[in-house]
């Protein structure tokens, strides 16, 4: 089974990281093939709403996102993990998305969805963030929502922690590790 992950944190080794990498490991336990998009790392440009998509499907933009188009077509099982800036998520995963209006046309307008594949389509999303109230996380989860139904994943797992802000800080929760790795390992059972 295919595994696509996207790290939407531009900070290396961070908590979004040390949390997308337990779910990582669980998968790769299992025997799955695993592809990592760090969207900070990568040349996305930001969706120009220029409408072209709505006749074609296919965004006129080359860049990066031609080889996160294919990843997409290609999985079954998605994580997408963010911190949450402002109450949404991180900017740079946000650009990916929003490069996926060519994918939501695709679907809705043209009618033609990206296929299941044998084992289905599923989904895990990976918040943290420093805020204490829960908002930051509805409205991250909302736009994961309309991301993950865009690329036809029925249904996805949401697994969030609050006020951890500080470098490292996640490896301070008791049980934030743990829960993440066993949310990657539930992503990939069938």
């Amino acid at each position: 089974m295919k595994v696509i992950a996207f790290l939407g944190s531009p900070r290396e080794g961070g908590n979004t990281e040390l949390l997308l990498s337990e779910a990582i490991r669980a998968i790769k336990e299992k025997g799955h093939e695993v592809i990592l998009f760090r969207p900070s790392k990568l040349n996305i440009s930001p969706c120009i709403n220029c409408g072209s998509c709505e006749e074609t499907g296919e965004c006129v933009i080359e860049d990066d996102m031609e080889e996160v188009y294919r990843a997409i077509r290609e999985g079954e099982r998605f994580i997408l993990a963010s911190p949450i800036f402002f109450s949404g998520l991180s900017a740079q995963i946000k650009a990916l998305i929003d490069r996926c209006q060519a994918l939501w046309c695709e679907k809705y307008l043209l009618k033609r969805s990206i296929p299941e594949g044998p084992n289905g389509r599923k989904g895990l999303l990976l918040m943290v963030g420093g805020m204490r109230k829960e908002i930051g996380f509805e409205c991250g989860n909302a736009t994961a929502t309309a991301f993950f139904r865009t690329i036809s994943v029925p249904e996805h797992e949401v697994l969030y922690f609050k006020e951890i802000d500080a470098k490292g800080a996640i490896r301070k929760h008791p049980t934030a590790l743990k829960d993440a790795f066993e949310a990657g390992r539930r992503l990939v059972e069938t």
